[in-house]
Parts: C-alpha cells; sequence; structure tokens
C-alpha cells in the first residue's frame, strides 16, 4: 500500500525556516521523480518543487526559488523541502506527490503558517 507522510510544518515568523519532510513507503522510491506542491486558502494548488529519481536535477516554482531546496535521502525513503526566508505568503498545506502509471498520489499534507 502506498503511503506518503508529511511532516515538520508548524507556525514560524516570517523571515525563519522549516525543513518539512515526505516519508514514503509501499513503492520503490528511488524509481520515481518526486514533487511538493502546496494549496493556500482560497487558491488552486501549486507546484513548489520536483527532484529527478537520483536528486541530480531540481526545479523550482520561480515564488520559492533560492528560498527553498529539495532534496531527497533514497536509503530513507524521504524526500524533503528546506523553506528558508519565509514570507507570510507562503502559508499553506504542504503536499508531497509522485506519479506511477499514470496515477498520482498524494500525502494528506501538512499545514505551514508564516505570520508574526
Amino acid at each position: 500500500q502506498v503511503q506518503l507522510v508529511e511532516s515538520g510544518g508548524g507556525l514560524v515568523q516570517p523571515g525563519g525556516s522549516l525543513r518539512l519532510s515526505c516519508a514514503a513507503s509501499g513503492f520503490t522510491f528511488s524509481s520515481y521523480p518526486m514533487s511538493w506542491y502546496r494549496q493556500a486558502p482560497g487558491k488552486e494548488r501549486e507546484l513548489v518543487a520536483t527532484i529527478t529519481t537520483t536528486g541530480g536535477s531540481t526545479n523550482y516554482a520561480t515564488s520559492v526559488k533560492g528560498r527553498f531546496t529539495i532534496s531527497r535521502d533514497n536509503a530513507k525513503n524521504t524526500v524533503y523541502l528546506q523553506m528558508n526566508s519565509l514570507k507570510p505568503e507562503d502559508t499553506a498545506v504542504y503536499y508531497c506527490k509522485f506519479v506511477r502509471w499514470g496515477a498520482a498520489y498524494w500525502g494528506k499534507g501538512t499545514q505551514v503558517t508564516v505570520s508574526s
């Protein structure tokens, strides 16, 4: 059974940092690119970052480039999102996702709130 479990969210002040984790199980983690998405209240879910199977290539949304870093540890079946210089507009529920055989698998998300 495929499972993606996000953790690491919370309340942080503007300018602060958080590190999100997504623990994967039930599939061959190292064989799939992974992505982080986020959804703010009243907005559509948007792609934040992606990483290839080996971690050799990453891509970011323009809004987070230079502040967020996606990484993965295939030995631990975990993908991370390091978020620095957080802004109030980064407030959202953050999800990890992968696609296998045309089907998308999502975690339940972790809430990130950036507020003073």
